[in-house]
């Protein structure tokens, strides 16, 4: 009964977990492509290429439900696997949407049309990659009008956090957080549009000041997989056993996932 979560590399244990915690009996399968991070800086189809050799690989782990994590890859991939990849027994989910539906305040399912929502100035905080795709934006129109979103394409805030340099990763946010407000000076929630960025989230709510609401996506996308899994429980794989997966040196990755997450956690190669 194992789910897949996936991400370009570490940033996908913020959401892992948080899904543990919510749902302490799945068993979890988790791929960190860190030998190809951070996707942030790659093309379209480069993405895409290795998202789906990535998934193919949980698939062979007893996986029929993947989390792509990774918000590059759910921003730039995620819809051409949907509509010309994925057969009819497997699903991917993106962390968008959950994002979205906690910003607008519209429950799974709900498919009234476009309204004004609470919430009229957003900055957005995300990969080069992420930025230009504009897809947080799309997914936002399907649900909201009037939305004035602000993107600040944040990089080397993933390298700096892949390479545990914390200092470092922190004086890139506070630029980053300088040079949006400099575009939007007053927003009224700020979007962690990455799966690292969680790791940073004191440093942007320092940065951006108590009055901006940050939304951070491990909870909020732990919380829909669980709607989800109730609803459709067939989507639980044949998997049985929890386990790390890595493109890269996995004594490497494992000893920086354990600083992550500060419990042990062993990678092995995939």
């Amino acid at each position: 009964m194992a789910v897949g979560i996936f991400d370009s590399g570490l940033g996908g244990l913020t959401v892992l977990d948080a899904v543990s915690r919510r749902l302490p009996d799945v068993p979890l399968v988790y791929f960190g492509d860190n030998a190809h991070a951070p996707y942030g800086v790659r093309d379209a189809d480069d993405i895409y290429d290795l998202t789906t050799k990535a998934v193919t690989r949980m698939w062979e782990e007893g996986v029929d439900l993947v989390i792509i994590a990774c918000n590059t890859a759910s921003a730039a991939a995620l819809r051409r696997m949907q509509e010309s990849f994925l057969p009819t027994d497997k699903r991917c989910l993106g962390v968008f949407v959950p994002l979205i539906e906690a910003l607008t305040e519209r429950q799974w399912g709900d498919n009234s049309p476009p309204r004004q929502v609470k919430v009229q100035h957003v900055a957005l905080f995300a990969t080069p990659a992420t930025v230009s795709s504009r897809a947080f934006q799309r997914e936002l129109a399907f649900r909201a009008i009037g939305v004035d979103v602000e993107a600040q394409a944040c990089g080397g805030v993933v390298d700096a956090i892949e390479e545990g340099d914390m200092i470092l990763a922190e004086a890139l946010v506070r630029s980053h957080v300088d040079a949006l407000k400099r575009k939007m000076p007053k927003p009224e929630a700020a979007i962690l549009g990455c799966t690292h960025y969680p790791l940073m989230e004191t440093t942007f709510q320092d940065a951006l000041g108590a009055d901006v609401e940050v939304y951070s996506q491990a909870n909020l996308v732990a919380e829909s997989l669980a709607d989800y899994l109730e609803r459709r429980p067939e989507m639980l794989g044949k998997g049985t056993e929890s386990m790390f997966l890595t493109s890269g040196d996995p004594a490497k990755v494992s000893a920086r996932a354990t600083q992550f997450l500060r419990r042990e956690i062993k990678f092995r190669a995939a």
